[in-house]
């Protein structure tokens, strides 16, 4: 988190046009109608804009008056309690530590294969590949226990979960058959009119 000067009189988001991080928050702010200026960045050529406010120049980064912050969740969370309606956390504490800790892993343990998938070589994306779609469709129950991930809601677990599915074809990723409940889920997401609008050209071109 950093202090900056008041610069920006509307709320600004740097994004990437293809990162399920900065897809995430674009979801959140779809899903609560939040007005807010969308800068698309290369993040290996950033503006100047982004290399003051961010040690890391990394994205999504938001920028609200003199606050700056950079880190999906923290961003999510902040816009939800921002942005009060709709709710996208549950009000009890055992809810939200419950919320909190399935983001967790869904980071850990699926965005952590796409990393690899992106990142290493052949051979290790091969095996990744394998293991994500392994891991959701072992997790079909899970999916299809209630209309959301989780919960009867749409949640900021949902926003994390979304990105994720939807790149699954772009990895060359193909769920089992089996995992019936896992796309019921995804189809329910993506039909959502806030999931449409969240997505850039370079995202819809990840299924065209």
């Amino acid at each position: 988190m950093a202090i900056v000067p008041n610069r920006r009189s509307v709320m600004t988001l740097f994004s990437d046009a293809t990162d399920p991080y900065s897809h995430q928050v674009r979801i959140v702010v779809a899903e609560k109608g939040i007005n807010v200026e969308i800068v698309n960045v290369d993040p290996e050529n950033p503006p100047e804009d982004l290399i003051e406010l961010n040690p890391y120049q990394s994205v999504p980064t938001l920028v609200d008056r003199e606050l700056v912050l950079y880190d999906a969740r923290v961003i999510m969370e902040y816009l939800d309690e921002r942005f009060p309606h709709p709710p996208l956390m549950p009000v009890d504490p055992v809810s939200r530590a419950r919320a909190r800790l399935a983001m967790f892993r869904i980071d850990k343990d699926w965005y952590g294969l796409l990393h690899e998938i992106e990142h290493k070589g052949e051979k290790a994306a091969a095996r990744a590949r394998k293991a994500l779609r392994d891991s959701i469709a072992a997790s079909d129950e899970v999916f299809g226990a209630m209309p959301y991930f989780l919960s009867e809601e749409f949640s900021l677990v949902d926003a994390c979960v979304a990105p994720l599915l939807w790149r699954l074809k772009h990895y060359r990723i193909e769920l089992p058959k089996q995992a019936t409940a896992v796309r019921a889920y995804a189809k329910r997401i993506f039909n959502r009119e806030s999931f449409q609008a969240s997505l850039t050209e370079a995202e819809r071109e990840m299924r065209a």
